[in-house]
């Protein structure tokens, strides 16, 4: 049903009254009807009320019409305007008369003038509804005042008035859905339920009246866009300026509507308005090219589109020049040109151009990648010759930058008595055979750039004893230590203590341990006197 909203005071004494009705049907007592006497008054009060709002609302179409120069077609909406007042001015007077002439007719008003002295009267009002036809004609005039406004406002507008097949409550009621609208309202109703069902249609009707003009009201100044959001608008050349340098911009006046609710599009994409008449334009900026001093001059499409009061839609363009600068991705890592195979490679990879909208993310060719827990930090482990790193922002593609792998460099293996280097040509004494560690040795640069990754271990080596051309007893050793004090009785000056390493490992970042291809080496120990 089109009509206007109803308020919460308006709903409770509805709800009564349909509740009431229905115990009607139960022969209620005089208690259970005086209870309509109070309905009746609320929805008269209701009336009042709405029938001056009413008024008023078309004297406010008026003085919109009278400050808009008195336009021929803000004119002709008042015209109609007052046209559709006249008309519920005679529906609402009609149904008055038909509640007077009810009340005269069952023996008028008590002493307090307002209570009727029949409340339980159902003879008369069921003669005049129903057997003088009055309410069949009471029906037309309610349903011809609906396509009134319809046609008048524009405002789809449902009937007022039904019989019980049309009823939207009674039409599935096989006790009511036969009755016609006279019948189903009136027929063997107390004066009193009779009064208020005809005040409840008033109520209808001036609610459908609203909703007219409030509708007439919008088409008033229909060309006309009136801005009362008025707001200093600066717009700076740019909003990042050095120490020293000028600061420059453009100040003026924006304003807008808070009547109109505009959509705004970008490049034909809604963006999202504010309360405040704001679109919020953001989209990641790109570019496929950049001229020599890397711009790349971009544009897009801005649109407003807002439909007026009187409904004719209109929309604004612009299309709106911006520069794309070339992004420099900075590299900063203690080895930057050159990154160690199978190693933890840790980079800090910034694009200072996008300040804090920097919100990066990383790929590689030929290394895997472990995202750190800072913003712009990557480790990179690279399997191949070449690494081609791939930097993207927010899900924009910045750049790409290329590494070569180095392989990490071989440690060196260096037997020790557990603290100092032994000394391969001056040898050892036999009662000082004893105990050797293999020690493996980090390439000094590699363990400085990636201490985590230089942790080398002797794991696996041969010694002998040897004299002349053959052993005479040997040991095979699993880790860097061997303790050869069982040799010293048995060795003699010119004898040698010969050690093959043949197995090196290395601990990588992630405290996994990988093997260190050295092949074999071989160092000698001379036995002295």
């Amino acid at each position: 049903m089109a009509g206007g909203k109803e308020t919460p005071r308006q709903k409770m004494i509805g709800m009564m009254y349909l509740v009431l009705t229905a115990l009607l049907a139960l022969q209620v007592s005089n208690t259970v009807l005086e209870k309509f006497i109070f309905i009746n008054r609320s929805l008269e009060h209701t009336v009042s009320e709405t029938n001056t709002g009413n008024s008023n609302l078309v004297s406010r179409i008026q003085k919109q019409v009278d400050e808009s120069g008195n336009r021929k077609d803000d004119a002709a909406v008042l015209q109609t305007a007052r046209e559709v007042r006249e008309r519920t001015q005679q529906i609402i007077a009609e149904l008055n008369q038909i509640k007077a002439d009810l009340v005269q007719q069952t023996g008028g008003f008590g002493e307090d003038g307002v209570t009727p002295v029949n409340i339980n009267d159902e003879e008369v009002l069921a003669n005049l509804m129903i057997n003088k036809k009055k309410g069949e004609e009471l029906k037309a005039q309610l349903n011809d005042y609906a396509a009134f406004l319809q046609q008048k406002s524009g405002v789809k507008t449902d009937p007022i008035a039904y019989d019980g097949a049309e009823h939207p409550i009674f039409a599935n009621d096989p006790n009511q859905k036969s009755k016609n609208f006279a019948e189903l309202n009136f027929g063997q109703t107390p004066l009193v339920a009779g009064l208020a069902t005809i005040t409840q249609y008033e109520t209808e009707v001036l609610m459908r009246e609203q909703a007219a003009l409030d509708e007439l009201a919008r088409k008033v100044g229909a060309e006309d866009v009136k801005f009362d959001r008025v707001v200093p608008m600066v717009l700076p050349n740019a909003r990042v300026v050095a120490a020293g340098t000028k600061y420059t911009a453009d100040m003026f006046i924006a304003a807008s509507s808070s009547s109109i609710t505009p959509d705004m599009y970008v490049n034909g994409k809604k963006l999202p308005v504010g309360p405040d008449g704001f679109g919020k334009v953001e989209f990641p900026a790109s570019a496929s090219s950049y001229d020599a001093d890397g711009l790349a001059k971009q544009t897009y499409k801005a649109e407003i589109r807002v439909t007026l009061p009187g409904g004719r839609d209109t929309t604004y363009t612009n299309t709106i020049e911006y520069f794309v600068a070339k992004p420099v991705i900075q590299v900063q890592s203690a080895s930057v040109q050159a990154l160690y195979l199978q190693c933890g490679n840790e980079l800090n990879v910034q694009v200072p151009a996008l300040g804090t909208a920097y919100q990066p993310n990383f790929t590689a060719d030929g290394a895997s990648v472990l995202q750190g827990n800072k913003p712009g930090i990557v480790t990179l482990v690279p399997n191949a010759k070449n690494v081609k790193l791939n930097v993207s922002s927010g899900g924009t593609f910045i750049g790409s930058e290329n590494f070569g792998v180095r392989l990490v460099p071989k440690p060196d293996i260096i037997p020790t008595d557990g603290g100092r280097e032994l000394d391969q040509k001056q040898g050892i004494k036999a009662a000082q055979l004893g105990r050797i560690v293999m020690r493996a040795d980090a390439d000094a640069s590699f363990k400085e750039f990636l201490p985590k990754d230089a942790r080398f271990r002797v794991t696996g080596y041969t010694v002998y004893l040897a004299r002349g051309n053959r052993p005479v007893a040997n040991q095979k050793v699993n880790g860097p230590e061997v303790n050869l004090r069982q040799w010293a009785a048995q060795a003699r000056p010119g004898d040698r203590i010969v050690i093959e390493v043949t197995e090196v490992k290395r601990m990588n970042f992630r405290d996994e341990v990988l093997d260190v291809p050295m092949g074999t080496k071989t160092f000698t120990l001379p036995i002295n006197e």
